[in-house]
């Protein structure tokens, strides 16, 4: 299941705090979409996507993870993050970012509200690029709020029950195409 990634080997799920994993093919897509698209990410509440980052990612010096989990605060690019605080954001990091990506543990409106707020403190002021995962029933409030459509690469979260979609506000090239670890929709049919 972890497929060479040492996150997933090593880092369990902790489902008191909504924390559910992509599967490795998952994350690297997006690494591959981030790395092609971004200079500086903030990965909010997706600790599994920042700490798969290589070493030697370009990314990596310019990224930070803002999380609720204390567990990763050894980390020197960690900041603790609570969306019941959408703003408390330290400044010197206040429209550092080109890119934010964000997972909430919850997918109610009033909780992408606070998300919402957080991505905008985040982003360069020209604004920047957004990666979101979530339900597709979010998609209007994404679309209105950050611009963001739903992709064709859905994520493949294998201990969740429902399935999530990504929205981007740009372009893609790696989350264009089919999932090929999840069930084609049509099948469905």
């Amino acid at each position: 299941m972890t497929k060479g990634n040492r996150f997933l080997a090593r880092h369990h799920e902790k489902p008191s705090l909504n924390q559910y994993w992509y599967s490795a093919f998952t994350i690297d897509t997006l690494i591959k979409e981030l790395e092609d698209a971004a200079e500086a990410v903030a990965f909010v509440s997706t600790p599994s996507v920042y700490f798969s980052l290589d070493k030697e990612s370009k990314l990596r010096p310019r990224s930070w993870l803002f999380d609720f989990d204390e567990k990763w605060s050894k980390d020197p690019h960690f900041v603790f993050y609570d969306y019941a605080s959408p703003s408390d954001v330290p400044p010197a990091l206040r429209h550092s970012f080109d890119c934010v990506v964000v997972d909430p543990p919850f997918v109610s409106g009033e909780v992408w509200a606070k998300y919402i707020e957080t991505s905008r403190l985040l982003l360069a002021p020209q604004g920047g690029r957004v990666v979101l995962s979530t339900i597709s029933e979010n998609a209007g409030m994404l679309r209105e709020a950050l611009g963001a459509k739903p992709c064709l690469f859905k994520p493949s979260i294998p201990t969740l029950v429902y399935q999530y979609s990504f929205f981007t506000n740009f372009d893609t090239k790696y989350l264009n195409t089919r999932n090929q670890e999840l069930p084609c929709e049509d099948d469905a049919a």
